[in-house]
């Protein structure tokens, strides 16, 4: 808990971009709270489902994802979080080696989507993932983005848009038990 204490604020500073009459409201995480750690980190636990432990979030990692370079939204529901989705400009990944396959890289026109979760109890009821996702996909947009790109399990991207393509399939994708497929989305 020491590293929080010496990086993190008390309380999260968020804008809401969209709320509804029923206490479910999505926010852009300004800066992250010790308040919301806690409750991001255990969502992200149903990520190792999926993955190893490396997308996990960690007190020693959530500064990474929930800063000023990336575009972090959560999902609450009476004031619990219920989800997030993370993104940032693929220009924040160059370093990675997948980035070599998407012919956007620095003309800064794309947001790679790193991470998108509901909550167990809220997945498939309520529309709540459809909601977060496209408030955000909204919100990139607005903000200059004409792509949105990211990597689901093979086969996932076809129940996105027309406007979806699939750029690269890794059949080894840091720890996933199938296939992986790299997306490029126009918004």
């Amino acid at each position: 808990m020491e590293q929080l204490t010496l990086n993190i604020i008390e309380k999260s500073r968020i804008k809401v971009i969209a709320s509804s009459a029923y206490n479910f409201r999505v926010e852009l995480v300004k800066m992250i709270g010790k308040d919301d750690v806690q409750g991001l980190i255990d969502i992200s636990k149903d990520l190792a489902k999926y993955f190893d432990n490396n997308f996990l979030l960690t007190e020693k990692n959530i500064l990474k994802y929930f800063n000023k370079n990336t575009f972090p939204f959560i999902a609450r529901l009476k004031g619990e979080i219920i989800g997030y989705i993370i993104g940032a400009p693929l220009e924040y990944f160059k370093q990675e080696s997948w980035t070599r396959y998407d012919t956007n890289l620095n003309k800064k026109n794309t947001v790679y989507t790193y991470a998108f979760i509901i909550k167990k109890p809220y997945r498939n009821i309520g529309g709540y993932g459809k909601t977060l996702k496209k408030i955000y996909l909204n919100w990139i947009k607005k903000n200059g983005y004409v792509f949105n790109t990211g990597h689901v399990a093979q086969g996932i991207s076809k129940k996105f848009s027309q406007k979806t393509e699939v750029v690269k399939i890794f059949q080894i994708w840091y720890g996933a038990k199938t296939p992986f497929e790299y997306y490029r989305r126009v918004l």
